[in-house]
């Protein structure tokens, strides 16, 4: 099965990439049908661009309501045939009149070992408590900021002296392996959920290699 997917940006895009990349090698079953950003400077609108993905940005100060602004995206995304929305650092927070028309078919990447650092600034959070283990987490958007239901999270080590930055970049390189891999989980309909448990059918138990995730990273996510 192939997934119509809309991706939502607000910066650099690099997740967005990553996952462009997976679906040009054929290791995501998705067609990315537009990608969309509230800011007309995000460097993820030229990352699609530059992919032939098609493109829209609706610039939230254009709207003083916050519903309005979710229903021209909403608009924009049943426009391109989207199925499945991918929020790749879109840096609002959604109301029910974008969840509702996608209830169950949002996700979203954040940079940590969730519910842990929960909202802005995780990487810092992290850092500036001296945790060991930090990570990301791919999970279910609902109402609540960095909330739903968990489908993936991927740990890094975090070292004394690590700041924001040496910190956030381990994560991400995290991210580009734990998002696609997700998303193709969603795309061979393999996810279900059960009230605050996300199940993958047919996903393994053990956690080993040099990347330490759960579920743990199948072919060709796990290299």
């Amino acid at each position: 099965m192939t997934i119509a997917l809309g991706v939502l940006v607000s910066g650099s895009g690099s997740n967005l990439q990553a996952i462009i990349d997976r679906v040009r090698e054929g290791s995501i079953d998705a067609d990315i049908r537009i990608v969309i950003s509230n800011k007309p400077e995000a460097l993820g609108l030229d990352r699609a661009r530059e992919a032939g993905i098609p493109t829209a940005c609706a610039l939230h100060a254009d709207f003083p309501v916050r519903e309005d602004f979710d229903r021209e995206v909403v608009r924009l995304l049943r426009g391109a045939g989207v199925e499945w929305v991918a929020l790749a650092g879109f840096m609002r927070i959604l109301t029910p009149e974008f969840l509702t028309p996608f209830a169950g078919r949002v996700v979203n990447i954040h940079p940590a070992l969730l519910p842990a650092c929960a909202g802005l600034h995780a990487q810092r959070q992290q850092a500036e408590h001296g945790v060991r283990l930090a990570g990301c987490t791919v999970h279910f958007v609902d109402e609540e900021m960095d909330h739903g239901p968990i489908v993936i999270q991927g740990a890094v080590p975090a070292f004394p002296g690590d700041d924001a930055e040496s910190l956030g970049a381990r994560i991400l390189e995290m991210e580009h392996r734990i998002y696609p891999q997700a998303l193709q989980w969603i795309a061979q309909g393999r996810v279900r959920v059960e009230g605050r448990q996300v199940l993958v059918d047919g996903a393994g138990r053990a956690c080993g290699g040099p990347f330490w995730t759960n579920p743990p990273l199948e072919s060709p996510f796990d290299r």
